[in-house]
């Protein structure tokens, strides 16, 4: 299969890399979409399920919803990726994909097909750690999954929650949005940093896990990335706050508007 590569640029400030970019089709494949269908039903969404008491809300908000997205969820602990995956409605995350470092995640093959097979990874390039050798060029990966169709996980916090209250947030995500024209989707999640805090090696069997569904968040027209993403995260702490997936405003509007 032809590789999609980079145009070449005039300027001679850029340089161009020589590898091909990485490609997509996997992305794509109604095969491997049914493939990771079939592991979340028979073991990853029975095993989540067994080892928690699991509580999901707000599938309505997202009913009908097609193409491009970015989940937004709060970021507790190392239970909360396989959680999106496992629990959230197929409608919702059949397609789903979320980013890993390529210097470390995509540096073997047996380790880059494992949690691709779970979690429908991508490679990111981090700033500052050469491409191994032979990868090809992740440069701009979420970008063209988003342009394709292909919705995205992201955590703005990046980092797990110390405390278990919400963290510093970036605005990345929200920008990512406003330049794609997709929308944000806030998911609270709450429970996952009692359940397994920093330091865990297994979750507390039988914890109680929530996550709250939101409705899609659409940026307002002149919103900076930073409002946008404000906006959102209001949404996921009153969530919390009202332990629903409809939380209401004081004056009875919603907090996804």
């Amino acid at each position: 299969m032809k590789l999609w590569k980079k145009p070449q640029s005039n300027s001679p400030d850029q340089q161009v890399s020589e590898a091909p970019y990485v490609d997509l089709s996997p992305y794509l494949s109604e095969h491997l979409q049914q493939r990771r269908s079939r592991i979340r039903r028979f073991f990853t969404r029975p095993s989540m399920k067994l080892l928690l008491n699991t509580h999901v809300e707000g599938k309505d908000n997202v009913e009908g919803i097609e193409g491009a997205y970015i989940l937004i969820p709060n970021h507790q602990s190392h239970l909360d990726a396989p959680m999106i995956f496992s629990l959230l409605p197929d409608f919702l995350n059949e397609r789903l994909a979320t980013g890993a470092a390529a210097d470390y995640f995509f540096r073997k093959k047996t380790i880059a097909k494992l949690t691709s097979l779970f979690f429908n990874t991508y490679p990111i390039e981090r700033k500052g750690r050469p491409r191994p050798a032979n990868q090809p060029n992740a440069a701009g990966m979420t970008g063209r999954l988003l342009k394709e169709g292909v919705p995205i996980l992201v955590f703005p916090e990046g980092t797990r929650s110390r405390t278990g209250e919400i963290g510093d947030y970036k605005p990345g995500a929200a920008a990512l949005a406003q330049k794609n024209n997709v929308p944000l989707i806030p998911i609270a999640m709450v429970g996952g940093h009692d359940a397994m805090p920093v330091g865990s090696i297994f979750p507390k069997l039988r914890s109680r896990v929530y996550l709250y569904i939101g409705k899609p968040m659409y940026s307002h027209e002149g919103e900076t990335a930073n409002a946008f993403m404000d906006r959102t995260f209001d949404a996921i702490k009153a969530m919390i706050r009202e332990s629903s997936a409809y939380p209401a405003k004081a004056d009875g509007t919603s907090y996804f508007n």
